[in-house]
């Protein structure tokens, strides 16, 4: 009888999610996350900003944009991208958008997350991501896709969510006592672009610590959100790009997970190019940097994520 109810439960809350069919043409859906209402709602909540170059904040209505690939193309695997904008906003369409894009000509379907930030901080974003991993496996059936393809992709700060997703996914105060908590939240690999990992000094990117835990957080919990010390065996594999020439989120950071990563037995591929500053997204230009698209597309291969090349 308990695990009808379950059942009932969660149907009645998948039904609700869609704001917009999903073949609408030309049309990306979006997905509310929270339809029953956002967990501690600010009571001051105002319009979310644009700043019309793709960059987003204020955010109090967390949802998922759905990029479907062409029709007939799709292979079931699923990525979850986490857009970057050091927990203050969000660089929607560089790092959101553009990625979807890119996911969608590899027949991977994409969800473009749209997730609460400093007006919350912690534990706000996990919930948020842990909500989108639970809502897509949910719902696998319906948008074609296989349970155990379901993936993070995440930039910079949005790196930092993703390995958070990663190594907190059955974290307590990832929960709220939705139906929706049954459903399993682990992502079944990670995708991390120049990310923050750390909240330790001195590799910390100090603007996403302040923004998501404040400006005095005590040790313990910059433990917990630090994903290199919570990396364990059932960790998903993971791919990591990183670069030297990067001054606003340093390359240890990537080497720190991918280390934590291979000492807990996990597999990982790490990619730290010479040249690249911070943020360049699928910019080209930059040499091998800019063939990180076609590494990552080996990679998904290799872990059968996507067909073999013909």
């Amino acid at each position: 009888m308990k695990s009808k109810s379950l059942a009932l439960g969660l149907l009645a809350v998948t039904s609700v999610l869609m704001r917009a069919p999903l073949h609408a043409a030309d049309v990306h859906p979006t997905i509310d996350l929270w339809p029953e209402g956002v967990p501690g709602l600010k009571a001051v909540a105002t319009a979310e900003k644009d700043d019309g170059d793709g960059r987003v904040s204020n955010i109090h209505h967390p949802d998922l944009t759905v990029f479907l690939p062409p029709a007939g193309q799709g292979n079931g695997t699923a990525v979850i991208v986490c857009p970057g904008g050091g927990y203050v906003r969000l660089s929607f369409k560089h790092e959101g958008v553009e990625p979807a894009e890119w996911l969608n000509s590899l027949g991977v379907t994409a969800f473009v997350i749209k997730n609460r930030i400093k007006e919350y901080g912690h534990p706000a974003p996990l919930q948020d991501i842990l909500r989108a991993i639970r809502i897509v496996r949910s719902r696998a059936a319906e948008f074609g896709l296989k349970a155990d393809k379901i993936g993070v992709m995440g930039f910079s700060a949005g790196g930092h969510l993703a390995a958070s997703a990663g190594t907190l996914y059955d974290a307590p105060e990832g929960k709220t006592g939705a139906a929706l908590d049954a459903v399993d939240a682990r992502p079944n690999f990670l995708i991390l672009m120049y990310p923050v990992i750390t909240m330790q000094d001195p590799w910390v990117h100090a603007g996403s610590r302040l923004n998501l835990i404040g400006a005095h957080p005590d040790q313990a919990l910059k433990d917990h959100l630090s994903p290199e010390l919570n990396v364990t065996k059932q960790t998903p594999p993971a791919f990591i790009v990183s670069t030297e020439e990067d001054k606003t989120v340093p390359f240890q950071n990537s080497v720190m997970f991918f280390e934590a990563l291979k000492k807990a037995g996990v597999s990982a591929e790490l990619h730290v190019f010479e040249k690249g500053p911070h943020g360049f997204g699928l910019r080209k230009g930059l040499g091998a940097t800019s063939e990180w698209p076609l590494r990552c597309a080996d990679w998904l291969r290799l872990h059968r994520l996507i067909p073999a090349a013909q």
